[in-house]
This record gives structure tokens, C-alpha cells and sequence, in this order.
């Protein structure tokens, strides 16, 4: 029997107009249209404007973009400079180009935690109990993606500021069981700054500030951020592919992440 595949896109667009970072960390993006005559003339010397069809070159873009634009895959790298220190001792971080292929095509699983308040810091147990509430037992190497409220704010002034963290007892529940690879529709698997700044100057405690992301300096992972269209995907039952851009030495890579179905 042939296999149907259907593809769900988990994907923002890189664009100018939607609010998904920060404005000064936000992409920009100058579109050529058809208008490159001079360029393809200086390529082609000889041409003339009335050899190209209708007067048209080709269509073009100029984008000026952060590693960490649109929906990207974090390397080990970005969170420290050293990685795996509860797995035999610690070593120099993976880059973008060094992440094991086979990392970035797995069973995924999806984590519902909509109903958590921005700001909310998920936990090792709440993880524990929204496993066991779907009815998923964790692989090695499955790819975890959780499915904040910040989803449902995308493209709105408080995308950046909203949905729940990650904090490093969740963050390490999921990698001492082989996951090395997971997922956020928010801006950030860690809880959004304004929300972590107002506990670190309540508590005094330091610990606090990107704990899911220093959770890399214990065992090494990845994680995506910006994923979109989680609402879509089933607890479980599907495929996750989201190969990054190889880009040499660097902390992130732009993907197309999508989720994969066998019907």
C-alpha cells in the first residue's frame, strides 16, 4: 500500500511587517522585483534592456538578518560555552553546523500548556503529568515541542512577552531521558524577560536568569523557538524535520520546520 505523507508547517515567516522580535533585533528584508536589468547587463556584457523578455531580469531580495530571526534552531553554543558537564565532563559546545543530523528528524511529541499564565515557569512535574496525560512514554532522541499561549499571539504587540518557560528541572527532566531536541511557539524557551527580571530583583536569585537554556551546560541540546501552528498537531503520532541552515561556526540556523504525518 502506497503511503500518504500530509505536512503541517510550523513555521513563521521571515517578513518586515509582523512584529516577532524586538524592534532593533527585528529581520529586514529590501525586495527586488523584476528590475535587475543593470546587474544581468553587467553579467552578460553585449545585452541590451530589449533582449530580456518584456524588459524583465530577475527578482530579488536583500535580507539583513540575526541568526535567531523567524523560526530557527538554537546550537548548544548559544547557551555556553561548554556543554555535557553531568555526562562525563564538560566540553566546548556544539556550533549550528556540528548538531548530529539525526537529531533534527524525529518522533515529536507536543506538550499543552496553553493554559499556563505568561510568565508561568514550566516544571519537571508539570512535564511529567502532561506526559502522562496524553499517553506518551519518552524515546532518546524524540523532539518535544511545547504549545504555549504565545502561539495564539503571534503577530500581535505581546508576542514577544507572552507564554510560558521552560525552567531548567523541566528542561533537564526531558534531556535525562535522551531528548536533544525541543520546541517552542514562544519567542524563547525560557520564560519571557520581563516576567524572569521581576523574580530575579524579588528573590535575589541569580539561578533564575535563562535557566532553560543553561541547562545545556549540563547536557547538551538544541531547541527551536518561534515554531507556529502547534494548535494543529495531535499530542503525538507524527514526525518533526528541522534541519538548520550550515552555517559555519555559528549559535543558530534558520529552518522550515514541519511536522510529518504517514496516513
Amino acid at each position: 500500500m502506497k503511503i500518504r505523507r500530509r505536512f503541517v508547517d510550523l513555521s513563521i515567516y521571515l517578513e518586515n511587517d509582523v512584529l516577532s522580535d524586538p524592534p532593533p533585533l527585528a529581520p529586514k528584508i529590501t525586495y527586488q522585483k523584476h528590475d535587475t536589468l543593470p546587474e544581468f547587463i553587467a553579467m552578460l556584457p553585449g545585452t541590451k534592456p530589449e533582449d530580456y523578455p518584456d524588459g524583465e531580469a530577475a527578482a530579488a531580495e536583500w535580507v539583513a538578518l540575526a541568526t535567531h530571526n523567524g523560526t530557527h534552531l538554537d546550537a548548544p553554543y548559544h547557551f555556553h560555552s561548554t556543554q555535557d558537564a553531568k555526562l562525563g565532563g564538560s566540553r566546548p559546545s556544539i556550533t549550528i553546523d556540528q548538531v548530529p543530523l539525526e537529531w533534527c528528524f524525529q518522533r515529536g511529541v507536543k506538550l499543552d500548556f496553553r493554559d499556563f499564565p505568561n510568565g508561568y515557569v514550566a516544571t519537571a512535574a508539570d512535564v511529567e503529568a502532561e506526559l502522562k496525560r496524553v499517553g506518551h512514554v519518552l524515546e532518546p532522541l524524540d523532539i518535544v515541542v511545547v504549545n504555549t499561549r504565545a502561539g495564539s499571539r503571534y503577530g500581535h504587540k505581546d508576542y514577544v512577552s507572552s507564554g510560558c518557560g521552560m525552567g531548567y528541572e523541566a528542561t533537564m527532566f526531558l534531556l535525562e531521558r535522551g531528548v536533544r531536541l525541543t520546541g517552542t511557539d514562544a519567542w524563547s524557551w525560557d520564560a519571557p524577560f520581563p516576567y524572569t527580571a521581576k523574580k530575579v530583583a524579588e528573590t535575589g536569585n541569580k539561578a533564575l536568569i535563562w535557566e532553560g537554556h543553561k541547562a545545556g551546560r549540563d547536557i547538551g541540546y538544541c531547541h527551536l523557538e518561534k515554531l507556529h501552528n502547534l494548535e494543529a498537531l495531535p499530542p503525538h503520532g507524527f514526525t518533526i524535520s528541522c534541519f538548520p541552515h550550515k552555517i559555519r561556526g555559528a549559535s543558530a540556523g534558520w529552518t522550515r520546520a514541519v511536522a510529518i504525518f504517514e496516513e
